[in-house]
């Protein structure tokens, strides 16, 4: 293994001080079983004295913050941005050796980070109101405000971009923060915390709580004094969030899984369409919630299809993500073992593997790898179309026209991303409208990331949008001030 950099201390980040805990939690490096390092472990009272600076920092009771215009905001986010890039190969060692990842994608996810910085630097002051017409005697207008005290709860699977999601909207609406990530992968958020301290961040705009979900990612959602939490997670996790939250009437924004199609026509460019099915899959070793994890192929071209993909998949290999192959491990142990588990009982249900990839010669014995797989002769209802396996397993099954395509690819209760795979401008439109998810793609899948695109789902993937300025308004609370002036 490379070195790497000197790691992000074993503390929250509470009120601008890292505090230290009485317990910590290992941290594994999922390429190879052992331990990279030990991380906090919050507590309650670690929840309770991260939410009060936020309060105070919003307030103005502890710093600045609520006397910085929307002007400082942006040129405190450019710069942020700015020593992201400067840290960018520490950070990107970090995050490859703490994910998994492989090693180019764990620098696009940093890069990304600083993107959103940037995107909602320039946002910060354009967070205009409206006026309204109304009687004549009055001046009727609308204002954009921060919500106060926002609370995140981020996953293990990107976190630095999903990091910079979060934290760069809700800091230009004018918001504080405290942010809870994965136990399973955070050192690029503590990292990044250190950076945005050095930054010169005001005491307590964002505090960093590592710890267990069951302990402080709990306490923090049930808190009475959050006024907003986002969470990106299982939608089981995602219940409990949304309940404790319900409590205290506290909007949430809710990103969470996906069982997300790509539906290939025979008149698509195949070549381009079959690539980026196979990059949807295999990216971040499949453990992404808007993975392409369906293929739909168009029952005239389903043999050709079957076959340039049994060679694309064959070619496949995983390895340690700093050596960057084309797939890294599974996270953890206890992801691997639920994945091996799901693919046994489909073998047994008669479901067959056309073609798989390799673990390459020489790559670490106690990594977590699961080799790319692609899954055909799949009765129409099994759970391996319905239900998110979270790894690198591509499920195929054959349509016959327009409407079995729509059919089968509504037929999950998660609407998260789709993709539509044809040269037929009107089928490309009438399937965009037909088929249920909060993103579309035609003739591509992912759009390169698309910061700048609102994202999030319908149903079991979610509720609200981030990303864009959808994702900013998303930090804000409307206000109506009417005016009467005679």
């Amino acid at each position: 293994m490379h070195e790497l950099p000197e790691m992000p201390p074993r503390a929250a980040l509470i009120a601008g001080e890292w505090v230290t805990t009485p317990h910590t939690l290992r941290v594994e490096a999922p390429a190879t079983g052992e331990t990279l390092t030990e991380i906090a472990r919050c507590g309650a009272e670690h929840v309770e004295e991260a939410v009060r600076a936020a309060r105070c920092a919003f307030d103005g009771k502890l710093g600045e913050w609520h006397r910085w215009s929307a002007r400082q905001r942006g040129e405190w986010l450019f710069a942020f941005a700015a020593a992201i890039d400067t840290d960018a190969e520490a950070l990107a060692a970090l995050e490859c050796a703490d994910t998994g990842k492989p090693m180019s994608q764990a620098k696009g996810d940093i890069a990304v980070c600083a993107r959103y910085f940037r995107f909602y630097a320039g946002a910060a002051d354009k967070l205009h109101g409206e006026t309204i017409p109304f009687e004549n005697d009055f001046t009727v207008l609308t204002l954009r405000e921060p919500f106060g005290v926002c609370a995140q709860i981020i996953p293990w699977n990107y976190p630095a971009q999903i990091f910079g999601r979060c934290v760069a909207a809700a800091l230009a609406a004018g918001n504080s923060v405290v942010l809870k990530p994965a136990e399973d992968a955070c050192l690029s958020v503590l990292r990044l915390a250190q950076i945005a301290v050095r930054c010169g961040l005001p005491p307590g705009v964002l505090n960093v709580i590592p710890g267990l979900g069951s302990e402080a990612g709990a306490a923090l959602s049930a808190h009475a004094l959050i006024d907003h939490l986002s969470f990106t997670g299982s939608p089981a996790t995602g219940t409990r969030v949304t309940q404790a939250a319900a409590a205290n009437h506290v909007p949430v924004t809710m990103e969470l899984g996906g069982k997300s199609p790509q539906v290939v026509f025979a008149d698509a460019d195949l070549d381009t369409a079959l690539t980026a099915v196979v990059r949807g899959i295999i990216q971040n070793a499949g453990q992404t919630c808007s993975a392409g994890s369906r293929l739909l192929v168009e029952a005239s071209c389903y043999d050709a299809v079957i076959a340039a993909l049994a060679e694309r998949f064959s070619a496949l290999r995983c390895d340690a993500g700093e050596k960057d192959p084309d797939c890294g491990p599974l996270i953890n142990a206890r992801q691997r073992e639920k994945l091996e588990v799901r693919l046994a009982a489909a073998k047994d249900d008669g479901i067959r593997v056309a073609a798989a990839g390799q673990v390459a010669g020489g790559a670490p014995g106690g990594g977590h790898f699961v080799v790319p797989q692609m899954l055909v002769d799949i009765p129409e209802y099994h759970d391996v179309v319905r239900e998110e396996l979270f790894g690198p397993v591509l499920a195929v099954q054959r349509f016959d026209d327009e409407d079995d395509a729509v059919r089968l690819a509504n037929a999950t209760d998660f609407g998260l991303c789709a993709g539509i795979w044809t040269r037929d401008g009107g089928r490309q439109l009438r399937l965009a409208k037909r088929i249920r998810s909060g993103q579309v793609f035609v003739n591509n899948y992912g759009a390169a990331g698309g910061i700048e695109l609102p994202f999030g789902g319908v149903r079991r993937s979610g509720h609200g949008r981030e990303k864009g300025f959808e994702g900013l308004k998303s930090y804000t609370q409307l206000k109506t001030v009417a005016i009467k002036h005679g």
